[in-house]
C-alpha cells in the first residue's frame, strides 16, 4: 500500500472524469482538511463528478465521513448538481456510511467503477494543523452529518457541545 513516511493518504488525478480519490490506509480527522481542501479547490474549478475508491481504505472515523458529507452538501447546491461515488467500499466501511444515513446522500457502487490506472494519482499534501483549526475541521464535519441526517444529532450530542464549547473558548 503506497503510503508517504508511513502515513495513510490520499491519491487523487485530479484530470481525471469523474475526479478519482483513493484512498490508502485509514481516512480520519488527522488527514481529513486536506480532502476538504482538495474538494472545495475542486469545486471552484467547476470539477462536479468524484469517485472515492474505498479498495484501500483501512478504517475511516466520523470526522471523514463529515467531510464525505460536506462535499456531497455542497455539490446538491449546484445547479446542475454534482456527483459523489463511493466505490469498492467494504462491508464495515458500508455499514458505517448507512449508520450515519450518508447511502442517501452518496452515490454507493455495488460493483467496480472503472477507475483507470490503479497507480496513478498525486497524494493530496497533508499539513500539520493547530489544535483551534483541527477542531475546527471536527465541529464542520460533525455538523456536516447531522445536516445530512438529523438522527444523527443526538449520536454527536456531546461530541458537538464538547467542540464548540472549544472553538469559542479559543
Amino acid at each position: 500500500m503506497p503510503e508517504v513516511a508511513g502515513k495513510p493518504v490520499y491519491l487523487v488525478d485530479a484530470y481525471s472524469d469523474p475526479v478519482v480519490v483513493r484512498i490508502e490506509g485509514r481516512a480520519c480527522f488527522q488527514n481529513s482538511a486536506s480532502l476538504r481542501d482538495f474538494f472545495t479547490e475542486m469545486l471552484r474549478q467547476g470539477r462536479t463528478r468524484f469517485v472515492i475508491d474505498f479498495q484501500n481504505c483501512s478504517s475511516m472515523d466520523s470526522t471523514f465521513l463529515g467531510v464525505l458529507a460536506g462535499a456531497a452538501l455542497q455539490m446538491r447546491k449546484l445547479a446542475p448538481g454534482g456527483r459523489l461515488i463511493v466505490s469498492r467500499v467494504g462491508p464495515r466501511n458500508l455499514e458505517l456510511i448507512r449508520n450515519l444515513g450518508l447511502h442517501r446522500l452518496l452515490t454507493v457502487d455495488a460493483g467496480d467503477v472503472p477507475l483507470g490506472s490503479e497507480n496513478s494519482g498525486a497524494a493530496l499534501p497533508c499539513t500539520e494543523a493547530s489544535e483551534l483549526e483541527n477542531a475546527r475541521l471536527v465541529l464542520e464535519a460533525h455538523e456536516n452529518l447531522v445536516a445530512a441526517d438529523e438522527s444523527n444529532r443526538s449520536k454527536f450530542q456531546d461530541v458537538l457541545a464538547f467542540l464548540k464549547n472549544r472553538v469559542e473558548a479559543k
